[in-house]
C-alpha cells in the first residue's frame, strides 16, 4: 500500500479553497503555520494591492487566515511550525531561529490542544547546528525543500526530502515510481493556484485521481517518521 502524504506551507487565505478540496476527497495534509504574522482577522486574497505580512505571487496577494479561525479552518488536519515569521537560518542568528521555531509550536499546542512536533524549514535552509537543536527541542521532523526519488531513504528525519513540487510537470510518474518505495510526499503553497479555477481544477484531479487509487491510502506527513 503506498503512503501518501502533502504538506502547504504559510497559513494564507487561499488554503480555505484548498481545504474544500481536501475535504471533498478525504485527503489528509499537513499546514505549516506562522502565528506570528497573523492576525486576529483573515486578511483575504486579491490581486495588485500590497498588505504588511502577506505574501505576494505574481502580482496576487495570498492574504492570510485570522488567528481566531484557525480551528475552524484547520482542526481537520496536522498543523506544524513555520516559524513564528518565517525566520530562516542563515538570515537570522541561530538562537532566534530556534525561539521562533519553537514559540510557533507552543502557540499551535495550546491553539488546537494536541502535539504539534512538525516542521518546515523556511526557504529550506538549515545547518548542522540547527538540525541539533530542533532535535534537541523535540521536533519529530523538518521538512527541506528538495526532492528525492525514495523519501523513505531519510539519513536524519529533521532533513526530511519529498518527492516533488504538488505542480511538478512529471507529479503522476513519480507518484506511480513511488510505489517501488512505499511512499509519495508533495507540497506547495496555496497561493501559487493564483485564484484561476483551472489550477484548482488541475490540482483537485491529482486528489481525485490518488484518492480513487485502491493501492494508496492518505497518511499525515509525521507518519513517515513514525
Amino acid at each position: 500500500m503506498l503512503k501518501v502524504a502533502q504538506c502547504w506551507d504559510d497559513g494564507v487565505a487561499t488554503d480555505i479553497n484548498l481545504i474544500s478540496i481536501l475535504k471533498k476527497y478525504k485527503a489528509k495534509a499537513t499546514f505549516n503555520l506562522c502565528p506570528g504574522i497573523m492576525n486576529d482577522q483573515r486578511i483575504e486574497p486579491c490581486w495588485n494591492t500590497f498588505s504588511d505580512g502577506c505574501w505576494d505571487h505574481k502580482g496576487f496577494n495570498a492574504g492570510r487566515v485570522g488567528k481566531k479561525e484557525l480551528v475552524d479552518i484547520y482542526g481537520d488536519f496536522q498543523v506544524a511550525s513555520h516559524c513564528m515569521h518565517h525566520e530562516t537560518v542563515g538570515r537570522v542568528p541561530n538562537d532566534v531561529f530556534l525561539k521562533n521555531a519553537i514559540e510557533a509550536r507552543k502557540i499551535l499546542e495550546d491553539t488546537f490542544q494536541r502535539e504539534c512536533l512538525g516542521f518546515a524549514w523556511p526557504c529550506g535552509k538549515y545547518s548542522p547546528e540547527t538540525i541539533q537543536a530542533m532535535h534537541d527541542a523535540g521536533f519529530a521532523y523538518g521538512r527541506t525543500t528538495l526532492n528525492t526519488d525514495d523519501v523513505t531513504a531519510y539519513k536524519d528525519p529533521m532533513t526530511l526530502d519529498s518527492s516533488c513540487h504538488y505542480q511538478a510537470p512529471d507529479f503522476l510518474q513519480r507518484y506511480k515510481d513511488a510505489k517501488k518505495t512505499g511512499v509519495f510526499y508533495f507540497w506547495g503553497h496555496s497561493y501559487e493556484m493564483l485564484n484561476y479555477d483551472k489550477l484548482y481544477d488541475q490540482l483537485e484531479q491529482k486528489i481525485a485521481y490518488i484518492s480513487a487509487d485502491p493501492d494508496s491510502e492518505w497518511v499525515d506527513v509525521i507518519d513517515i517518521v513514525k
